[in-house]
């Protein structure tokens, strides 16, 4: 059983999850385009554990992971969102959730699963906080206990999520990509450059990851929430 939270009213952080705060919005309809597009793209092998990255910093990817985790569990579907960013984490902002325990701590055996898993205000949707940062993140992630751990979770959980750092910064996202049934890259229009994103496919490939498609954050609106679509790849 997750460990629950006080339930405390939308800070700015939270207000980035459009899909919850404004789910019969223009942007909160694309995000459930998204997670339709992640359904039908299992023809032959189920989606289930899904990594969301990026080329590079800035991109909106963990906005695109935390409103995926939404939509998802908007189908009364259960969805885990783990932060495997090690080295610099925001899922926890985003929910508003303590960071003393998480990801880390399971994986050095300092606390178990059920210790550091933690529920949000939306029904269904829990998350795994990245715990403090390690000075050997690409080792824990590459580890027999992150193997285990998304062994154990993927028979709790219908999705499973994970957030990775920039493709093109370290090598965590390409370790953790040959894990998940399909991997997600976020683009930002005017920001990413055509050359870092085909860099960043390039190194997935090589990883054998299996690239699913492709979100483009196009720009920020007036009312502060983000345009998304996205393409098959």
């Amino acid at each position: 059983m997750a460990r629950k939270r006080n339930k405390n009213q939308l800070t700015d952080k939270q207000r980035s999850l459009i899909t919850q705060v404004d789910p019969k919005s223009a942007v909160s309809e694309q995000y459930r385009t998204l997670r339709t597009n992640i359904q039908f793209a299992s023809v032959d092998k189920e989606i289930r554990k899904i990594m969301v990255s990026s080329s590079g910093p800035g991109e909106g990817k963990s906005t695109t992971i935390a409103n995926l985790g939404v939509v998802l569990s908007q189908q009364q579907k259960r969805v885990l969102l783990i932060d495997s960013d090690l080295r610099k984490p925001t899922v926890h902002f985003t929910f508003q959730l303590p960071n003393q325990t998480g990801l880390t701590n399971v994986l050095t055996r300092q606390a178990t699963f059920e210790e550091a898993v933690l529920e949000t205000e939306i029904p269904y949707l829990e998350v795994l906080p990245s715990g403090p940062v390690p000075p050997n993140p690409s080792e824990l992630i590459g580890s027999k206990s992150m193997r285990d751990l998304l062994a154990k979770v993927e028979g709790i959980y219908d999705y499973v999520i994970l957030d990775a750092p920039p493709v093109n910064l370290v090598t965590d996202p390409q370790i953790l990509s040959s894990q998940c049934d399909g991997v997600v890259l976020v683009v930002r229009s005017g920001k990413t450059e055509v050359d870092g994103a085909k860099k960043a496919v390039e190194s997935l490939k090589k990883a054998n990851a299996h690239i699913i498609g492709a979100v483009l954050n196009d720009r920020e609106m007036e009312d502060k929430s983000y345009s998304y679509y996205y393409a098959e790849k």
